[in-house]
């Protein structure tokens, strides 16, 4: 096996290991060798004495102790947090594995060491009791079977020893297991686990695998083309997944998810070799995404723990539209900011800038981050809510306090305690930044301390900065495909179960300005990147389109069907209402003069019309007008003023002034040899851009004049 650099670092800090340096592991067996993956299962006879150490390692700090009055296999390590030194990815996640088999079946291997009487051995000394148990779970656990020896590994002593000395009493220790399992009544060693780990063992067995696809190298569309030439199919939900079938994500629109028992031949395809697919849990791409739908362009993102390398390239991946930049805090080791900084690059990342200071030590008003707007928050958690914990401490640099967290089945109310004050310090820092205003908080955890209790803990202390807008929760959105349930509850919640690993997620946004100071790109930005950009486009094309036809169909209709519009009929109403009342007026006013006989008539003077209109084209119902006396013009005009100031108290103004061209009627003719003279009446109707003081009222008529009848239906055309 060719090796990788080695990194010696403590048990809780983060371990990263570049896939460059994870190239081919070569396996040799009777028929020659076979070259393999690193990600690829090998064969269980195949571990290199490393991987033996740095499980023993582990193991020394997470087993059960046990009160001193029943103690009888004792273990002499020291209390201080192990070293260790893995060679690539593949040894990290087989030592841990080991650990956590060795601490599940704990009392039984230790129950077969006493009843063998391979234990006590003057030749093991305590130190090294750990390492005895872990080789002899992994012998059992090869039917006794001896181990295969690689010629290339360097051997260590220790390893070499103890193995040995197992191997010659394999016969004992066989016979020991087989009277363990009798006294439990137990067909296999599974069945003597606690009930909550096999139900645990369970889930994590039957749990989907969740990708993202790595839009910097490959597009979606590649991926299901690539995808269905290795003979999957896409299928709807979670619930069709069968055989080679895969779905897309409910929440998140890049993540890809697939059934667990193709997880091998999964990572065996070029995809996942050349970082185009990722395989991380979903809580983190539930984070991310609800993240960067808070982003508007040009705004910046402060993450706040290092965590996984794959959360911060997938933020990467997902802010590449815009002007970004990501602010990764708590990179205190130079070393490793030079690999991740080469891994970054590999993945084809380029707008993460790393800050050695911790998130806490950062001072609010830091110029670097004057530009961020988010914060997302992933602190240390308990984390029982996570379906594969091997694959959790792997990929997020996880405590292996984890394990024996599990296996217990709960948290000590002490390490509960601290986790819960200083998630609650972090999210209190977090709204000291004056410029920020939202903050992401997810957790993996199933304990409302951790939760909720800490998110209102932090609202109601009210450390939100000066002169500033408070903090309100916001139900969290990922994209327009969520389910409309989860985006009306205030937390994001998912329960641990066999579809799904458990998570929390809480979005703490500041209040909106209430004058409403919140400019058009910040909108557009943030409904880009929600995905309604392209709806609202769509909807009004829609709607204009929609018009167009109304009015389409409408023209035609008047055409057709030859109904006049409303607006002419409406006139045509007001014409011939005027009319009428100018008749009324009229035969009131003969009336009165007919009563006057003994009164002289009066002659009127005309002025000569300018342009004549001949009597043929006068209605007949104004051809044989009669002359009014002065006395009835003065009652007419009387009468009409009185009509229109009631007219106007009545109607009210509106703001639409429709103008026509004045309708001019033929002249009439007087009794006599009277000159002529043309009659224009014009009909001004009331407006509400005008006052009532501009109207004019029609002329009145005299008493031998009879009001016109109009024969058009269209007299302005």
């Amino acid at each position: 096996m060719p090796g990788s650099k080695s990194n010696l670092v403590s048990l809780h800090e983060d371990v990263i290991i570049d896939p460059s340096d994870l190239s081919e592991v070569k396996i040799s067996g009777g028929k020659g060798s076979v070259e393999k993956r690193t990600m690829t299962l090998m064969e269980k006879n195949s571990y290199h004495d490393s991987v033996y150490i740095n499980a023993a390692k582990i193991f020394e700090g997470i087993h059960t102790e046990k009160p001193k009055d029943r103690v009888l296999v004792r273990y002499g390590g020291d209390s201080l947090s192990p070293m260790l030194t893995f060679k690539d990815e593949y040894s990290q996640r087989v030592s841990y594995e080991l650990a956590f088999n060795a601490l599940k079946y704990q009392d039984l291997l230790e129950e077969i060491l006493l009843d063998s009487c391979v234990y006590p051995c003057q030749s093991i000394p305590d130190e090294l009791t750990s390492l005895l148990v872990v080789m002899l779970y992994d012998l059992q656990d090869r039917k006794f079977q001896a181990r295969e020896i690689f010629d290339e590994e360097e051997p260590v002593a220790e390893v070499r020893e103890t193995e040995h000395y197992l191997y010659s009493c394999r016969t004992k220790l066989a016979a020991a297991l087989a009277r363990c399992r009798i006294k439990h009544d137990a067909l296999s060693i599974e069945s003597i686990l606690p009930e909550t780990i096999r139900e645990q063992e369970q889930r994590a067995s039957a749990l989907p695998l969740c990708v993202w696809i790595n839009t910097f190298k490959v597009s979606l569309q590649d991926v299901f083309t690539d995808l269905k030439k290795k003979g999957f199919t896409r299928v709807e939900s979670v619930s069709d997944l069968d055989g080679y079938t895969y779905c897309m994500d409910q929440h998140c629109h890049d993540v890809l998810v697939f059934p667990s028992s193709f997880k091998e031949e999964l990572l065996n395809l070029d995809l996942f070799a050349d970082c185009k697919l990722l395989l991380q849990d979903k809580s983190r791409s539930l984070a991310v995404h609800s993240a960067q739908a808070l982003l508007s362009t040009g705004d910046d993102i402060i993450v706040a723990h290092v965590g996984s390398h794959l959360t911060i390239a997938h933020m990467s991946v997902l802010t590449s539209h815009s002007t970004s930049n990501i602010f990764v805090c708590g990179m205190k080791s130079s070393a490793k900011e030079a690999e991740l900084r080469n891994l970054f690059s590999h993945m084809g990342c380029k707008n993460i800038q790393l800050l050695h200071e911790d998130f806490t030590e950062i001072e609010p008003t830091d110029l670097r981050l004057e530009k961020a707007k988010v914060i997302l928050l992933l602190p240390q958690c308990s984390a029982l809510g996570v379906g594969n914990p091997i694959d959790f401490i792997v990929n997020e640099h996880g405590d292996a306090g984890l394990l024996r967290d599990l296996f217990q089945g709960c948290v000590s109310e002490d390490k509960l305690s601290i986790l819960v004050q200083r998630q609650l310090n972090e999210l209190r820092h977090a709204m000291k930044f004056n410029k920020v205003q939202a903050i992401v908080y997810c957790t993996c955890s199933v304990y409302p301390e951790e939760n909720e209790l800490v998110v209102k803990k932090a609202l109601e202390s009210g450390l939100q900065g000066n002169k500033v807008k408070p903090y309100r929760l916001i139900p969290p959105v990922f994209n327009t495909c969520s389910d409309s349930k989860d985006s009306t509850d205030l937390f994001f919640k998912m329960k641990p179960s066999e579809i799904s690993s458990g998570c929390f997620l809480a979005v703490l946004e500041r209040e909106k300005d209430s004058s409403g100071n919140v400019s058009v790109t910040d909108i557009l930005a943030r409904a880009r990147a929600k995905g309604l950009l392209d709806i609202i486009v769509v909807e009004k094309s829609k709607e204009k389109e929609k018009k167009h036809r109304k009015a389409t169909q409408r023209r035609r209709n008047i055409t057709g069907s030859g109904i006049e519009p409303k607006t002419t009929e409406f006139l045509h109403h007001q014409t011939v209402s005027s009319l009428k009342a100018k008749v009324s007026v009229s035969k009131a006013v003969s009336n009165t003069q007919q009563k006057k006989v003994n009164q002289p008539k009066s002659s009127v003077q005309l002025k000569k019309s300018i342009n004549p209109v001949s009597d043929k084209a006068l209605p007949k119902a104004l051809k044989h007008p009669s002359p009014l006396s002065p006395a009835g013009k003065a009652c007419d005009r009387q009468t009409l003023a009185r009509k229109a100031r009631a007219e106007r108290k009545r109607l009210i103004p509106k703001t639409v002034e429709i103008v026509f061209p004045p309708v001019i009627t033929p002249y009439v003719r007087l009794q006599g040899n009277s000159p002529r003279r043309p009659t224009c009446h014009c009909f001004h109707g009331w407006t509400g851009a005008k006052g009532s003081s501009e109207r004019i009222l029609p002329p009145a008529l005299s008493k031998g004049i009879k009001p016109a009848v109009l024969s058009h239906p269209r007299p302005w055309m």
